[in-house]
Formats: structure tokens, C-alpha cells, sequence
């Protein structure tokens, strides 16, 4: 999947601010790829886990320190997994 990371994970963990960013990215693009930076206290699976219960998301793939995740947005007239 040849999709640009728009989302990266830090010291900082995940956070509201992290919920609320990947959530607007899921309204926007339907399909959001998420990098975790080495410094992270906390595995991708994990993180991949907790940021599409909070979002209600999928996880589509997950591939070394890389996360995909899709939520359909019912307001576009095509979602991009149908």
C-alpha cells in the first residue's frame, strides 16, 4: 500500500489529541496510515489496538512500526474498500 504516513506516534504515547487528530483524518480520508517512532513505551500492535477502539476503526494492516487503519465515512458517495 503505497499511502503516505499522516499520523506519527512519539514519546507522547497516544492521547486525546492523538484520538481526536486520526479521527478527523478517518472523516477526511477514510484511510489513515500511522507510523510509531522507536521512542514509544508501547507495542504498534497495542497502539493499533487502542487507537481504532477509540476511533472505531479497523485495523487493515499492520507492518513493522506502521498501522493502517479505515472507517467508512457514510457522507462520501464511495467508500474506498467497497
Amino acid at each position: 500500500m503505497n499511502l503516505p504516513s499522516m499520523v506519527q506516534i512519539g514519546k507522547g504515547n497516544l492521547s486525546v489529541q492523538l484520538f481526536e487528530t486520526l479521527d478527523n483524518d478517518l472523516e477526511a480520508h477514510e484511510l489513515v496510515k500511522v507510523t510509531m517512532q522507536k521512542t514509544t513505551s508501547i507495542t504498534v500492535r497495542e497502539a493499533a489496538i487502542e487507537c481504532a477502539s477509540a476511533t472505531g476503526s479497523e485495523i487493515i494492516q499492520i507492518i513493522g512500526r506502521t498501522f493502517t487503519l479505515y472507517r467508512r465515512n457514510p457522507d462520501k458517495k464511495t467508500g474506498i474498500l467497497q
